[in-house]
């Protein structure tokens, strides 16, 4: 199959692994599954610190049980995205651990307080689900598939992270200032989650001409803003400043893109930045410590391999 005959017959859930399918199709999707396999195991190492400094038994819990979730996510991801036959899961997880894997941008920041765990399970997670219920209809059918449980537990989440707001939000004086505080860190690198913008987007025409696309950075970063800014006002945030954000005469809102640090965002996409490369140290940490059993399984599993068989 050449790529006119892929980008005729693009569609939702069109190319299966049974599929000839040009080179130039399987690089994209692969880049496009083990980036987004990579954001949910570093996702995941970035909130699970504070399953211990969750503040009850039920948070502690409901904590746990959502970083779980996200690895899960990042293997299924991983599967999804070997099945292209570009690299393997190994790999894939050995270039994250090396610096060389790519990752969303917010993950490439560190948190050091409870007061922030909503700006992720929240916000961050909010923003995902606008760019992952799209991509239940990618091209790449078991993308699309992987979609269908992530979206899923990713639901949960959100309400999980809002609940969390909505308690801070009608908390102590202290507790407000210090989440409003918060907000306003984070707010600038929630709204860059979307990535470039449009004209600087450098896959987003390919993706889109192939199927595995369905909505640009632009559109998703507006649909965003305009579910979410008055989420964020009814739980008593107020909106920065900085970046200006625009109210159009039917009501929608949209960013003035030239008041977020593109330079830095750059900087954290080449895994550039020093928190981030912090970040990618300790998952290449986390996996070495766990090398032995990696190790331990294959050795006996390649010993069961040539066990004698018991007899009939």
């Amino acid at each position: 199959m050449n790529l006119e005959t892929v980008r005729a017959r693009a569609g939702p859930r069109a190319f299966s692994p049974a599929d000839d399918l040009p080179e130039e199709y399987r690089e994209a999707a692969t880049r496009m599954i083990e980036f987004h396999a990579n954001s949910e195991i570093m996702g995941a190492y970035l909130e699970r610190p504070f399953i211990r400094q969750a503040p009850s038994i039920d948070r502690k819990l409901a904590y746990s049980a959502k970083v779980q979730d996200e690895i899960g996510h990042g293997q299924l991801l991983y599967r999804a995205a070997e099945s292209l036959g570009v690299k393997s899961r190994e790999e894939m997880l050995e270039d994250l651990a090396n610096g060389d894997g790519k990752f969303l941008n917010c993950f490439h920041y560190p948190m050091e307080s409870w007061v922030e765990t909503p700006m992720i399970a929240f916000f961050v997670d909010g923003a995902a689900m606008r760019r992952q219920a799209t991509l239940r209809r990618t091209s790449w059918e078991p993308y699309a598939h992987a979609m269908d449980k992530v979206c899923f537990e990713e639901g949960f989440h959100v309400k999980h992270g809002e609940d969390i707001l909505r308690e801070l939000m009608t908390g102590s004086r202290k507790e407000r200032r210090l989440t409003q505080e918060a907000f306003e860190t984070w707010w600038p690198r929630i709204i860059q989650f979307f990535g470039p913008t449009d004209d600087r987007s450098t896959h987003h025409d390919f993706a889109v001409s192939v199927g595995l696309k369905q909505r640009s950075n632009d559109e998703l970063r507006n649909a965003f803003l305009d579910q979410y800014i008055p989420k964020a006002r009814n739980y008593g945030l107020e909106i920065p400043d900085e970046p200006r954000i625009r109210e159009r005469e039917d009501g929608t809102y949209e960013v003035e893109e030239g008041d977020l640090d593109w330079d830095e965002f750059f900087t954290v996409a080449k895994n550039e930045y020093e928190p981030g490369r912090e970040q990618i140290r300790g998952r290449r940490t986390a996996q070495e410590a766990v090398q032995w059993v990696r190790e331990a399984i294959e050795r006996d599993g390649a010993a069961g391999s040539h066990a004698p068989r018991a007899a009939d």
